[in-house]
């Protein structure tokens, strides 16, 4: 199981240092031009694009950080564990979101 976190993080790594990239040339191709992108007809506005790129990049942060806690616990041996009602969170859950902190029935409860 620490394999496969080890490998999740490295590739949210990548992801996030990929978008870093395409973030910033689209902050210097935009400082660079003169166009007028709020009336471009032919697509998205540059500010559309900063946007979706800095939401998607804030997601690949938070998918980061919990990927290192989920690393946590598992070398703390309480992966795996809900932290609500300390049961086993089923490995499904676990395969489809690696850093799941809580069983399904607990993560339905309302807060």
């Amino acid at each position: 199981m620490r394999e496969n976190l080890e490998h999740l993080l490295t590739r949210a790594v990548s992801e996030a240092s990929s978008l870093e990239e395409d973030l910033r040339a689209l902050f210097e191709a935009s400082r660079d031009s003169n166009a007028d992108d709020e009336h471009d007809p032919e697509g998205a506005t540059v500010g559309f694009e900063r946007a979706q790129l800095t939401a998607t990049l804030a997601a690949a942060h938070h998918r980061i950080a919990d990927l290192r806690d989920a690393l946590a616990r598992h070398d703390a041996g309480t992966y795996g564990i809900c932290e609500t009602c300390g049961r086993p969170i089923h490995p499904d859950r676990l395969e489809a979101r690696p850093g799941a902190r809580t069983c399904i029935t607990c993560a339905a409860k309302p807060r």
